[in-house]
């Protein structure tokens, strides 16, 4: 068959509707994925609420018993309910159509096997890319069968099973889902915490017509922290399309970055679980090394990437999995990630603390200052690595996910794009003059 090999990315298939990802496109993954799976028995399939995500879902579906698999058929919901419908129904494995946080006109698939198992381009994913180039699917002597089921409600008592709700406080809080799943799936918490929400944007619509729901560009938080100003909240909450990620926004109108989410609910866990290993990806902070450290457990290192932690997560049985972008694992998921665990967590811990969530999130602010993720145009990107390489070859160099050099006081990560002719870079200093200093140093090289 022949398809645009860019769609299959590190993690997930993603491309533009109806030129690169097609309903043609969408069955033969459905195929791909059927005969890829190890483990006998059903695939979960789930769709968000993007215009073509139900029409191509049901093309994966046709695929899957084409193949001889059933199917359950889970409707429209957020990323991480197929995950908890993969592992708490025993499914062999499950797929996902959504293209989490981007624009309307893109779609995709999210793979994964029995336990919720990641399948990324390392783990699974090339070979089904290969078999659908290759046309080369099983034949297979019957079809299999289509069950529907509405998995919310226990998805939602999952969810709340990670705090104790009879010791939270009564807060008062604006939650926006940018259109996004998360407003199918907060309303659900209603009755169940005591917490007051205001909604923005919980009507589904994949076009977004308020603003991109990727909540990790403090731009597209703009309405909810006007919102928590204007009407004296507590604080907010701002889920991504899919609402696998979610973001605090704290009384002041300032969004609580990944870093130090993190490092809050790495806390939590080695209070729960102590001694534990904690996982946290190559870009993150070392405020969550430190406060790893401080509180008993061990921190292991992780190259970027849901797949990739996951398999972390699994090998040091770990508790939690902090990601700079946002994304949160927790080992009682099946090592999954998931926004409104992540938003839960953090709630309870901010609950815990008896602070705001601006003086509790100054605790861990004043270490270091960091900038966000850079992204710069650069067609030789290992020719640029090189050169870096050389430049600071009086710091510590770690090659663990691009090229990272450490400093006493200082240091960087740049990554390649696994798509585009992009560096990625993340700085982080012991000050904000520091920052300044190198990221302009940094910026300078890298522009050249």
């Amino acid at each position: 068959m022949n398809i645009t090999e860019s769609i299959f990315k590190a993690y997930d298939i993603r491309g533009l509707v109806g030129t690169q990802l097609t309903n043609q496109v969408a069955k033969a993954v459905g195929r791909g994925l059927a005969d890829y799976l190890p483990t006998a028995g059903p695939v979960c399939v789930g769709y968000d609420m993007r215009p073509d995500s139900e029409e191509l879902a049901a093309a994966v579906r046709s695929g899957l018993t084409q193949q001889g698999r059933d199917v359950i058929d889970i409707g429209c919901v957020a990323s991480d309910m197929i995950y908890f419908a993969v592992g708490s129904l025993g499914a062999a494995g499950g797929a996902m159509v959504t293209a989490s946080h981007n624009p309307g006109k893109y779609n995709g698939i999210k793979v994964c096997g029995e336990g919720a198992r990641a399948i990324g381009l390392e783990s699974g994913l090339s070979e089904i890319r290969d078999a659908i180039r290759a046309d080369s699917f099983k034949l297979s002597s019957a079809e299999g069968t289509v069950t529907e089921r509405d998995v919310m409600e226990d998805w939602v008592t999952h969810a709340l099973s990670f705090i104790d709700t009879t010791a939270l406080k009564p807060y008062h809080i604006a939650v926006d889902a940018g259109n996004g799943m998360g407003g199918a799936v907060v309303p659900h918490l209603e009755g169940k915490w005591p917490v007051t929400v205001e909604p923005l944007f919980f009507e589904l619509d994949g076009t977004f017509p308020n603003h991109i729901a990727n909540p990790l560009i403090d731009a597209n938080n703009r309405f909810l922290i006007a919102k928590v100003k204007e009407d004296h909240l507590d604080f907010g909450v701002a889920f991504d399309g899919d609402g696998d990620r979610a973001f605090l926004v704290d009384e002041l109108g300032r969004t609580v970055p990944g870093h130090i989410m993190s490092a809050m609910m790495a806390q939590y866990f080695l209070q729960k679980f102590p001694g534990s290993n904690i996982i946290y990806d190559a870009r993150n902070s070392r405020l969550v090394e430190e406060i790893i450290a401080e509180n008993g457990g061990k921190g292991v290192r992780s190259r970027v990437g849901h797949s990739l932690i996951k398999q972390a997560m699994r090998q040091y049985d770990a508790p939690f999995g902090g990601e700079f972008s946002g994304h949160f694992y927790f080992r009682d998921n099946w090592y999954a990630d998931s926004g409104l665990i992540g938003a839960l967590v953090a709630i309870q811990v901010l609950s815990n603390s008896g602070k705001k969530l601006s003086e509790l999130v100054g605790e861990y602010s004043s270490r270091y200052a960091r900038s966000a993720e850079i992204n710069f145009e650069i067609e030789d990107k290992a020719a640029k690595l090189a050169e870096l390489r050389e430049k600071y070859s009086d710091g510590t160099p770690d090659d663990l996910d691009g090229l990272t050099v450490n400093y006493p006081d200082w240091w960087f990560n740049v990554r390649g794009s696994n798509t585009e002719p992009l560096l990625r870079l993340n700085v982080e200093a012991r000050t904000p003059a520091m920052l300044a200093e190198k990221l302009a140093e940094l910026n300078a090289v890298l522009s050249a």
